[in-house]
């Protein structure tokens, strides 16, 4: 009575917790044979961006909305930039990086950066969530939600971590280094690893750009999840591309913007082979991954709109929610669309259909992808489908107009475009058709996995960088069964995918030499990170100017009279030229007046009449002393560096200027004393201001006999 009781006032609760019980149930009964249930998608390609597919030694160009996982291998090349998107973390890689997947699946997210830049940014880390970067000579393993940056220099000796906010460990030899928040540490070398702290300094153009990106992520990502999983990859494109509505029946629902009239769900893309799924739907649509590989379809009034799955369920990803069309019998999946040409079909899923996968899995990986994506009925009816125990099964958008799609098998297997190849089925045809849960049985072909594009003007990276060997706290799994092998093995399983038994019986039991499995050592704390972050090249500079410069030797002294100064002769500078002062020469002087005996010299103070001025060295064809006019003062002889310096006579007291005696004709004067010098008169002020005037000098005593 109690239950019934709890039932009749919260049914909606009680539904829910019945449905996230079901799909806890179904994940934690998942057999480990079976495929992740999550996947990265390249969501973003800038210049060039090279992709080798896991078990492949070719390149291709990278096409955005691809899925990626385990074994898979990125490279940006010069003036490039791509980024990858799992929902709970963003991973941005700067140009000449070379990037792969050591392992990705439900728990592990497992990066190597062999060379360049990488930034992870780690939006949530739930239960049992691992993250872990592998570079050259470190193991990184990120332990909390943050921004992490990972650089590799070309040499692969050296590795720069920067933690711009969360906490992570490097583990290298022998020892394990925790960085915080703020943090920096560079390791240098391989075989014996030394580690220096610092802080982390300014944003560069990569840092710049990815919190652009992710500043717009997170705000379209804050809108869709109203009505997808948080960590849905791809469903922060939806806002930008569609519009969100309600309808009776489906609830929420999203219609996209951009499709012109006749438009239907998987049109406008290409089929490719990506094990362990096999054939796998990657759209051309900037917002073509969450609705092509999470939730349904449907078609009302002409309209078409996607459904998406319980909003509080982790939804499992599928690589194309689609039923195919088969002939009568249910066993071929191509149907004839002319004299001897086989073509293959489908069409979009509809809500509360089950989705039946072409590849060997668990019957608890059957109910988790389709309860994740759609509301079913009962996991007996899942199962029932999944069986074949049900025939008579009809879909909702069979019948829709331009619903279904067909491109001869040869488009179909060489991932050509599907617009632009599709293939009319005639209406007699059409009426035989059935359709077929599982994909086709087609074996693939090397261009199956590369992609149309495989080889042309496509950018490798160096060999160095991309056989690199790595260091790894988590031993990842074995290296990807090679292609070649791979197909042959298909081909013997009537091109169906292989299952993960049949994939272990050949693969390579040889372990990988690129992978170093290192014990996590003693946690050792490094110095104390300087709180600051380093000095820029602008502030820099402005403290080298705000930096005292002592005097040169041949420095002008304030105190002294700027007659009384001698120094060896300078260079010439640009204050030299700039104060109109002539350049000191080594030779007599020109003719000039003579100075008074009575007069002080200009910009000095009054000597005592006790003890005039000595004479400077007399002039030739001097002018009388009674001719008062005095001109500016004519550049002074500059004694040379060997020069012996004459006595000097000592002041009669203290702070009074110093003079020196006369010198015979042709001697040198003495270098004066380094002190600090006032800046000299220009040329200019010395003829404006003579120095006969007192008017120009109200402190001149007038010595006038």
């Amino acid at each position: 009575m109690g239950y019934r009781r709890l039932f009749s006032r919260h049914p909606i609760a009680i539904a829910a917790f019945l449905v996230l019980a079901a799909a806890a149930m179904a994940v934690a009964g998942a057999d480990e044979g079976d495929p992740p249930g999550r996947v990265a998608r390249l969501s973003d390609a800038e210049g060039s961006v090279s992709l080798q597919p896991a078990g492949v030694q070719d390149w291709a160009a990278a096409a955005p909305n691809r899925p990626l996982t385990t074994g898979d291998k990125l490279w940006t090349d010069q003036n490039s930039r791509a980024e990858l998107d799992l929902g709970s973390a963003a991973i941005r890689l700067g140009s000449t990086t070379g990037f792969s997947f050591l392992n990705l699946d439900d728990r592990m997210a497992q990066m190597n950066v062999t060379a360049g830049t990488a930034i992870v940014h780690v939006r949530d880390m739930g239960e049992n969530q691992a993250f872990e970067i592998d570079t050259p000579n470190i193991a990184l393993t990120l332990q909390a939600p943050g921004d992490y940056r990972v650089e590799v220099n070309e040499a692969g000796d050296t590795t720069l971590v920067a933690v711009s906010n969360g906490q992570a460990e490097a583990s290298a030899t022998g020892q394990t280094i925790p960085i915080g928040t703020q943090q920096a540490v560079t390791f240098t070398g391989t075989d014996q690893v030394s580690a220096d702290a610092s802080s982390v300094g300014a944003p560069d153009a990569l840092d710049q750009w990815s919190m652009d990106r992710e500043h717009q992520e997170e705000q379209a990502q804050a809108q869709a999840s109203q009505y997808v999983p948080p960590d849905m990859a791809g469903a922060e494109q939806l806002n930008q591309y569609g519009s969100w509505s309600s309808v009776p029946e489906y609830g929420s629902v999203w219609t996209p913007n951009d499709v012109g009239p006749g438009w239907a769900p998987y049109q406008d893309g290409r089929w490719v082979w990506i094990s362990p799924w096999g054939w796998t739907w990657v759209d051309n649509a900037p917002w073509g991954f969450a609705p092509f590989h999470y939730g349904r379809w449907a078609n009302a009034g002409g309209r078409w709109f996607w459904v998406p799955g319980p909003r509080h369920v982790r939804h499992v990803y599928a690589p194309a929610l689609v039923a195919w069309v088969g002939t009568p019998g249910g066993v071929a999946t191509t149907v004839a669309v002319g004299a001897g040409v086989a073509a293959v079909a489908w069409f979009a899923l509809g809500p509360r259909e089950v989705y039946v996968p072409g590849y060997h899995v668990s019957p608890a990986y059957v109910r988790n992808v389709n309860v994740s994506n759609t509301t079913i009925v009962n996991n007996t009816y899942i199962t029932n489908v999944y069986e074949n125990k049900v025939t008579n099964i009809t879909y909702v958008n069979q019948h829709a107009p331009g619903a279904i799609t067909a491109v001869s098998r040869s488009t179909f297997v060489s991932a050509q475009p599907v617009r632009g190849h599709t293939v009319a089925i005639a209406p007699a045809e059409l009426g035989r058709m059935r359709p077929v849960g599982a994909a086709p049985a087609i074996a693939p072909e090397r261009q199956s996995v590369l992609g149309s594009v495989a080889g042309r003007d496509v950018h490798r990276p160096p060999a160095a960088f991309s056989n690199r060997p790595v260091v790894a706290r988590v031993a990842p799994p074995p290296a990807p069964v090679s292609f070649a092998k791979q197909q042959e093995a298909i081909r013997a399983n009537g091109g169906r995918p292989l299952a993960g038994p049949q994939l272990a019986t050949i693969q390579e039991r040889v372990p990988t030499s690129r992978v170093r499995v290192v014990t996590p050592g003693p946690v050792h704390s490094l110095p104390a990170v300087r709180s600051a972050p380093a000095p820029s090249l602008q502030q820099r500079e402005r403290a080298l100017q705000a930096t005292p410069v002592p005097p040169p030797q041949n420095a002008v002294r304030g105190d002294r009279p700027p007659g009384a100064q001698r120094s060896a002769a300078p260079p010439e500078s640009s204050s030299n030229r700039e104060s109109g002062r002539p350049i000191p020469q080594a030779h007599p002087l020109p003719q000039a007046h003579p100075l008074p005996r009575a007069r002080p010299l200009p910009e000095a103070r009054p000597l005592p009449e006790a003890h005039p001025l000595p004479e400077a060295h007399p002039l030739p064809e001097a002018h009388p002393p009674q001719d008062r006019t005095i001109e500016p003062e004519a550049p002074r002889a500059v004694t040379p560096p060997s020069a012996a310096p004459a006595p000097r006579i000592e002041s009669p007291r203290p702070g009074s200027p110093q003079a020196h005696p006369a010198a015979p004709p042709g001697a040198a004067r003495p270098a004066p004393e380094r002190r600090p010098p006032p800046p000299p008169a220009r040329a200019e002020e010395r003829r404006s201001n003579p120095p006969d005037r007192p008017n120009n000098r109200q402190d001149r005593p007038n010595n006038r006999p």
